[in-house]
């Protein structure tokens, strides 16, 4: 575990290092039914969690609800209309496998939250009303 746990920091290094983002999203932890995975996912979102930290990006969090929310526009939608969906909002010519879906769903949600806020703080700026 520690090795896997070395590669994900040292793989998101490496693509903070080549692409320079400047935002990050993660999805939220959830409950698990087996009290073994639970743990390995949190120490792998740990670790994802320094690295991003160590960049000093601001990161912002969402539940899958609320992901699924945003991608399908049902919060209790399955795997496979996620995956769906991601295929068809980003024009892919297949579905992605269902932990890359995951992951492009939550950028899908963090962007669709971004424009969101942006719309309503121009709003507000220009006298919008609420």
């Amino acid at each position: 575990m520690p090795e896997r746990l070395s590669i994900i920091f040292s793989g998101l290094q490496q693509v903070m290092q080549q692409h320079h983002p400047t935002q990050a999203a993660v999805e939220q932890v959830f409950l698990a039914r087996n009290p073994d995975s639970a743990l390995k996912l949190g120490q792998a979102r740990g670790a994802a969690l320094v690295a991003l930290t160590q960049h000093q990006l601001p990161i912002s969090e969402y539940t899958a609800r609320q992901v699924k929310q945003a991608v399908v526009g049902l919060g209790q939608a399955t795997k496979e209309q996620v995956q769906h969906m991601v295929m068809r909002l980003l024009h892919l010519d297949r579905c992605p496998q269902a932990d890359a879906a995951d992951a492009l769903a939550v950028a899908i949600c963090h962007a669709h939250t971004q424009a969101g806020q942006a719309r309503w703080l121009t709003g507000r700026l220009q006298g919008g009303s609420r």
